[in-house]
């Protein structure tokens, strides 16, 4: 089908703008072609208990997101998490560490290319449902070797067909705002971060996160596809995410001290997470290991608060462009920048290594 098709409805004439449409695999299809397995299930489980205590304050750990900024190639992919899962290992007992698997990007240029979930191929032809078996299929083996994983969920569809496979989820600065996101979140079972807007503004990422933890009417899709309308109980695990803005960063002191007295008279305590990229870096990905150090120090000095840092981090270190008919640089990211494979295991030894010392002081 070409050009606008005219659709009749009981006798009267809509036109679409619509090319063509397919059938959407429905959330039950897919989880039955890859089900969650008990070993799976207790990954996915026992990360999402571990982050709730530290966004409650019982666990004196702090959640790290460490990942790229996107994920293309599911092979790089696992190869980057076969890394991070002996990291994790051998700091768990002062970091609980989540891989960062995103899909979905929200694009600002409509142009640019929306994810993993949406253009597999990275060739500009819409494959969704190919995109949700290999995003489903990578978090189930991510899930399998014990590496728990986080993602951004930006289409509100999406979340039936990959939500009980993650531990984290992510409300990006472009739908910090979206009421269906806000509604979204209140329904997840995973804790959620919602970011501060691109502009820099926190005070909607604190509405946002008064707004999910209640109770929420929405429509949305069961796990056949059909619509329904939900009612959810709220989300108690939702904080904030500080990745600074158009006006510039906010890790630093006193930005996160006025973050932190702005969720206190809202009355969620002062537990939050900061992104060591994106307005936080400028988008120089270079300057993310001196965010980290920066927001370390913070917390040994004692702001407890600071419970959650995210970076974004690939096998190798910038990022590429696709160009057809040139091949891709093997783990590099098609997104935004990001740092080595090599960086981010120093960055994270040497703040667990300080960790232990004061402990054994």
């Amino acid at each position: 089908m070409v050009g606008n098709m005219a659709i009749q409805y009981n006798g009267r004439i809509e036109d679409l703008h619509i090319l063509s449409y397919g059938d959407l695999i429905t959330p039950y299809a897919l989880k039955a072609q890859f089900p969650l397995t008990t070993k799976a299930e207790e990954t996915v489980g026992v990360a999402r208990r571990g982050i709730r205590r530290i966004l409650s304050g019982e666990d004196e750990r702090m959640l790290l997101i460490l990942g790229p900024c996107s994920i293309h190639d599911a092979a790089a992919a696992k190869d980057y998490s076969e890394r991070l899962k002996p990291l994790r290992e051998r700091v768990k007992d002062k970091f609980e560490v989540v891989m960062r698997t995103y899909f979905e990007k929200p694009r600002t240029n409509s142009a640019d290319w929306r994810g993993l979930v949406y253009e597999p191929r990275l060739d500009g032809q819409e494959r969704v449902n190919e995109g949700l078996t290999v995003a489903r299929q990578f978090l189930l083996y991510n899930a399998e070797i014990g590496l728990p994983s986080g993602t951004e969920f930006v289409d509100t569809h999406i979340p039936q067909h990959l939500s009980d496979t993650v531990s984290w989820v992510a409300i990006g600065a472009r739908t910090v705002e979206s009421p269906l996101h806000r509604q979204l979140a209140s329904g997840l079972s995973p804790p959620v971060g919602f970011k501060n807007s691109t502009a820099g503004n926190v005070k909607v990422a604190v509405d946002a996160v008064s707004s999910a933890r209640e109770s929420l009417w929405f429509p949305g899709i069961d796990d056949y596809g059909r619509s329904k309308v939900f009612l959810t109980t709220g989300n108690p695990d939702t904080h904030i995410v500080l990745r600074g803005g158009d006006n510039g960063p906010n890790y630093d002191v006193g930005n996160v001290a006025k973050a932190q007295e702005m969720l206190r008279k809202a009355g969620f305590g002062d537990r939050l997470m900061i992104d060591c990229s994106h307005g936080n870096s400028g988008k120089d990905y270079r300057q993310q290991p001196m965010i980290f150090e920066d927001v370390m120090k913070q917390r040994v000095e004692g702001n407890k608060g600071i419970v959650a840092l995210m970076m974004e981090s690939n096998i190798e270190e910038g990022n590429q462009k696709v160009v057809a008919g040139r091949a891709l640089k093997y783990g590099v990211s098609i997104t935004d920048s990001c740092i080595g494979w090599g960086t981010t295991e120093e960055i994270i030894l040497d703040a667990y290594r300080t960790l232990k010392g004061i402990a054994a002081h």
